[in-house]
């Protein structure tokens, strides 16, 4: 069990810690926040319907001004998420209808409360001024830029470079979320690093349009369990739904070299005691204690202190110790002929066949403890057979 000390939050520590910059000026902002009340506001896109850590460093960040006493907005974009914000690869992102709009709002703000306190936040939809646009409206919001000024993202002069296409709706799309800031007359937007040019664009279209100072406030963007950028479509997120034993094992699949930069992103443990793990670290002492001591301490402040024991319990016998769990759940396959990658999916731990197909060819599923690896494979199912699936999750064959 983890019982690590806590921080106590400050004006100062909000704006340093977690924080990759703050644009135009950090003291300027602090100086602000001393003299009064803000307004800032973080928007998401509904392009999915499952948060992950991820989406948690900049969650535990808006709810940190929420705790000192600053108006706070969680802006649901479903005016903007019909457009799409360019992806950071070579394609455009797909078109979502406003029913999967719908479908995936409606399990985010269940999700997001497992950070955010809604009695000290306020959420909005940006739906309530696109959709009251008329199109003379929309022109002259896209007269406040040039194409010039969009074209300067970085992800537009690499498809150039590429000779990849570039639809005219991903070049305004900046303009739509910078007007946000102009709709609600912010003083700081927050986002990852990912947004701090749409963010930027924000601040240009307030000071033109109303004569107002906004601040932009980029949080890192946090690496998955595989030290790529976490992402639903790599397989290497960690969901915020994610039951108490599948997370607490999946935050011990980390790799060591980010044990603390997780700590810091995702905790409120102590700076002293996470700068201590470091040093420690650097003088040889075994990261296992602290990525357990890091596993815990997440899966207890997103479930509760008796999930987390259980879950650390559960990992030292399956993994540490290789015992196979007495209670495991049964899928119903026995007599069938099923392809590898068929009876991982019935499983429903992998997210995405391609996850699945990964996790197979990577070796991490066994049949009666012989590895299967192909994924085509026809594999004969007898009742009462042990499939493993990943490191932590055992089925029995009915």
């Amino acid at each position: 069990m983890s019982d690590l000390p806590k921080h106590t939050l400050t004006p100062e520590l909000a704006l340093r810690r977690g924080v990759d910059q703050i644009l135009p000026n950090a003291n300027a902002l602090a100086n602000e926040m001393q003299q009064r009340s803000i307004r800032l506001y973080l928007g998401i896109d509904p392009t999915g319907n499952q948060l992950h850590l991820g989406h948690a460093v900049v969650l535990r960040k808006l709810q940190q001004f929420a705790e000192l006493g600053h108006e706070v907005i969680l802006l649901i974009g479903n005016g903007t998420v019909k457009i799409g914000d360019p992806t950071g690869k070579d394609k455009t992102r797909p078109m979502i209808t406003d029913e999967e709009i719908e479908a995936n709002f409606q399990t985010w703000k269940e999700q997001a409360s497992t950070i955010l306190d809604f009695d000290k936040i306020t959420l909005r939809r940006n739906g309530e001024w696109y959709d009251q646009m008329n199109f003379s409206e929309l022109i002259r919001l896209f007269s406040n830029m040039t194409v010039q000024q969009l074209m300067e993202r970085d992800m537009f002069q690499e498809r150039l470079k590429n000779n990849a296409p570039i639809h005219a709706h991903e070049i305004l799309y900046p303009i739509l979320q910078g007007f946000d800031s102009v709709a609600m007359e912010v003083d700081l937007e927050i986002g990852g690093t990912d947004q701090i040019f749409n963010m930027m664009v924000g601040r240009q279209m307030l000071k033109s349009m109303k004569d107002r100072e906004k601040w932009v406030l980029a949080v890192p963007l946090l690496i998955g369990t595989d030290g790529r950028k976490m992402g639903k479509s790599l397989g290497n997120y960690i969901a915020l739904t994610e039951a108490p034993r599948e997370m607490y094992g999946k935050l011990m699949s980390v790799t060591d070299e980010i044990i603390t930069q997780y700590f810091r992103l995702l905790t409120d443990v102590a700076d002293e005691v996470i700068d201590d793990m470091d040093v420690q670290m650097a003088n040889g002492a075994n990261p296992m204690e602290f990525k357990k001591q890091l596993a815990f301490t997440i899966t207890a402040d997103l479930h509760d202190e008796d999930a987390a024991r259980d879950a650390q319990a559960y990992f030292e016998r399956t993994v540490q110790q290789g015992e196979v769990p007495k209670n495991m759940p049964a899928i119903a396959v026995a007599g069938q002929e099923l392809s590898v990658l068929d009876l991982v999916m019935a499983t429903e731990v992998p997210a995405s066949r391609s996850e699945g197909r990964r996790l197979i060819e990577q070796g991490g599923v066994s049949l009666d403890d012989q590895k299967l690896t192909d994924p085509t494979a026809e594999v004969s199912l007898e009742s009462g057979s042990i499939l493993k699936v990943g490191k932590r999750n055992w089925f029995r064959i009915k």
